[in-house]
Parts: structure tokens; sequence; C-alpha cells
């Protein structure tokens, strides 16, 4: 009977393995993950595509000319060829200085994320584990009954693990957008003139929202820590068959609600705060 408990404790193992390892990535900086290498190659994408980013700026900055003034009498009026300088200044700050600006709205969302955990006195997520009635229940079980706990149990476990990669691939997908939207932000911002603004305002709020994603994720785990504190219950009266299949089957749906909520945490930052 060990092997039932051990594919079960095994898909289990996995699962508080992932979740302990998402903890790890809400609270770690891009430019420490992976000993900063990813990094280091991020920075140099970045600055080669400053060049560029500079360039569309004029081009963009031409482009708005021509849009926004009917003729040169609308250029050489002081306020207009003011505003048209100061968005200028505005647009080569935001291209030169990108990182910088992306770096800080990423430290003020892990600030929030840290407040998170702090206010609930949570650092690690609480790991699931198997009752001692469904291992003693397991244990007494003849070898004819043992045949159906096989099935329930590499199941369950099967769909415990597959659970445990969709979850942690999405926080890791999450983690690696920020790497993309670093390393290609000179091309966005490049567009805060005065007719292409809003492509340059949008990939900010889009990299806000991914950011903010990391709160989501957290408030998610939480929740889900609380269920871990609180297994289900396992009615002792009850088949072997029947505790293990309840106890797997309240157990997956659990998970399951926590890995959509993670799945849809863009989705979530999207329609509370329109990012």
């Amino acid at each position: 009977m060990d092997g039932i408990i051990d594919n079960l404790t095994n898909a289990i193992n996995t699962w508080n393995s992932k979740l302990a390892e998402i903890w790890l990535l809400l609270t770690e900086s891009p430019e420490t993950f992976k000993g900063g290498d990813i990094w280091k190659i991020i920075v140099k994408v970045h600055e080669g595509l400053q060049a560029i980013g500079l360039a569309l700026l004029v081009l963009f900055f031409v482009w708005g000319l021509i849009r926004t003034c009917t003729s040169w009498q609308d250029v050489k009026r002081p306020e207009q060829a003011f505003k048209l300088f100061l968005r200028f200044i505005i647009a080569r700050t935001l291209v030169l200085y990108g990182m910088e600006l992306m770096t800080k709205i990423f430290e003020i969302v892990q600030g929030i994320i840290q407040s998170i955990t702090e206010t609930v006195g949570l650092g690690v997520s609480n790991e699931t584990v198997i009752p001692q009635e469904i291992i003693d229940a397991v244990n007494n079980t003849g070898f004819l009954e043992s045949i159906p706990l096989w099935a329930v149990t590499l199941l369950g476990s099967i769909f415990i693990t597959i659970l445990s990669f969709v979850m942690i691939l999405t926080v890791y997908g999450r983690f690696f957008k920020l790497y993309m939207y670093t390393a290609i932000s000179p091309i966005p911002l490049a567009a805060a003139g005065e007719s292409t603004q809003n492509t340059a305002f949008t990939f900010i709020k889009s990299y806000a929202g991914v950011c903010l994603e990391g709160a989501i994720i957290v408030l998610s785990c939480i929740i889900f820590s609380a269920f871990a504190a609180s297994p289900p219950v396992v009615d002792s009266t009850a088949s072997s068959v029947s505790m293990v299949w309840s106890y797997i089957g309240e157990l997956i749906f659990n998970m399951l609600v926590l890995v959509g909520t993670i799945k849809m945490s863009d989705r979530i930052i999207k329609e509370m705060m329109g990012l």
C-alpha cells in the first residue's frame, strides 16, 4: 500500500515545491534572477534599441508637427513651439531613461506585494499534506480493494502534477514578460509625441498591469494557504476508496481555483484598473 501513498505524496510534494518557487519568483527582482545573467542581456538589447528609439522619436516628432500645425505660422507661435519642444524633451527623456522608469514602477509594485505578505504575516505558503486518516485507511485496505485506489490516486497524482506545472509556467511567463517589456521599451516610448502619445501611454499602463499581476498572484496564494491550513474534511466512516476519492476531488478543486486565478491575473488587473 505504500505505493499508493507514495504516488499521491510525490504529486503533492511537486505542488508544494512549485508553490514555494512562486513565492521566490514574486519576491525576486529581474536584475538578480539567475545571477543577473538574463538581465545583462536585456540591458544590452535595451541599449541597442535606444538608437532606433531616438531615430523614431525624430520621425514621430515630424509627423506630429505636420498633423498638429496647418501652416508655418502655427509653429512660429510661442505657445505652440514651446508645447512641441516640451513634448520632444519628455519623449527623449523617456527613451533615454525608460529603464529607470520601468525599474521604479516594478519597485513600487514589489513594495505593494511585500506589504501584503507582511500584513497577513506570511513569508512562505503553507504546505499541503495528506491527512493521517487517509494514510491509515489506505494501509488497512485489502488487495482487491486497493485496485480502485491505485486508479484513483494515479489519476489524481497526474492531475495535481499537471496543475503544478501549469501554475509555475504561468508565473514564469509573467516574469519573462517583464524582461521583454524592458528590452523593447525604447521603441514604444519613442511615440510619446503629440499625435502618437497613446502608444507610449498604453505601453506604460500595460507594463504596470504586468507588474500588478504579481499582487493578484500573491493574494491567490494567500487564499490557497488558508485552504491548505484547513484540509478537506475526511469522513472516517466511509470506505477507503470513497475517502480517498472525496479527498482528492476537493483537493484538486482547491488547486484548480488557485491555478485558474493565477492564469486570469492579467484579466483581473485589466477589469479592476483598466490597465
